[in-house]
């Protein structure tokens, strides 16, 4: 094989309760193609934000990839890579994961596909630090990822099928760093345990789709309370939100996007409630529904 190219989707992650574990993908991508070539690395970007990507030994996408190579004990090979960006850069939404992911996954290629689909998760994991964004980025859906005895324990999670995702991205970016900053070192026993039950009833929440348990299982106190300072105009998007009828809102991973979910009846009102709340702030965005990946990464 002497050209892959790797479809990757973009993914929210914690969905509230479900800090550093839970993550869903969604129907959004970058697209990553690798092409041996005799004349050195060349990195090629196209789509939103193109600028903002490194084209050297430093991009994130080709690091993964060395990282596969190293792993088998190989040396990588010279590569043309061509990125068309679907997924908005340092916006809650996994750019990093499709990546990652993307990396490994064409290096394992190109490479006879030594290593096994858990093999080349478990790398991604390790390179991410955690597993919310890159699990489901890798297999699809809505997942939940434990440490085991032996190794991760990944968990298929059901998604009812009239819970509709509704992403509003603002036009600014917030860095993971700088985000995990604010975070505190120690919590309270209350806290641990609220947000034990509250991770169990989204689990059954996202399962029924009944409205009593989303509207409760979607509150946090590990996160969202310390990091929704950082974006600016939050309670305003929420209280639009959830008076156009969302079930609730959460950041998407360590945002600054919001997450609103919200039913089939009320999705368009959800979408111009939240659009319309940052315009107040004057505060660009876009705002869509966006329905589940469940493919994951796939090879075209």
């Amino acid at each position: 094989m002497s050209t892959v190219t790797v479809q990757v989707p973009a993914t929210t992650a914690n969905l509230g309760p479900g800090f550093d574990c839970i993550g869903a993908a969604l129907q959004l991508h970058n697209q990553f193609k690798f092409t041996r070539n005799d004349g050195g690395l060349v990195i090629q970007v196209s789509g939103t934000e193109a600028d903002k990507v490194q084209t050297d030994e430093s991009n994130l996408l080709y690091q993964a990839f060395v990282k596969l190579y190293e792993h088998i004990q190989e040396t990588p090979p010279s590569v043309k890579i061509e990125i068309k960006l679907g997924v908005p850069l340092a916006r809650g939404l996994g750019s990093s994961a499709t990546a990652i992911v993307g990396g490994l996954v064409a290096g394992n290629a190109l490479a006879g596909s030594p290593l096994s689909d858990m093999q080349v998760m478990e790398l991604a994991i390790a390179m991410e630090g955690h597993p919310d964004n890159v699990v489901p980025a890798f297999l699809g859906g809505c997942r939940l990822a434990a440490t085991g005895l032996n190794g991760w324990k990944i968990c298929d999670l059901t998604w009812h099928k009239d819970i509709i995702p509704v992403v509003a991205i603002p036009d600014f970016e917030l860095s993971t760093s700088e985000a995990r900053k604010v975070l505190p070192t120690e919590i309270s026993r209350a806290d641990a345990i609220f947000n034990a039950a509250h991770l169990g009833l989204l689990l059954r929440a996202l399962a029924t789709s009944r409205e009593e348990w989303l509207k409760a299982a979607l509150q946090d106190k590990l996160h969202q309370p310390y990091r929704k300072a950082l974006i600016p105009g939050y309670d305003d998007v929420e209280t639009s939100a959830l008076a156009a009828g969302a079930y609730g809102m959460v950041i998407s991973g360590a945002g600054p996007t919001l997450l609103a979910l919200t039913d089939n009846l009320h999705t368009q009102a959800v979408v111009t409630a939240m659009a319309n709340a940052w315009k107040q702030e004057g505060i660009t965005s876009h705002v869509r529904s966006l329905p589940i990946d469940v493919q994951g990464a796939v090879i075209l």
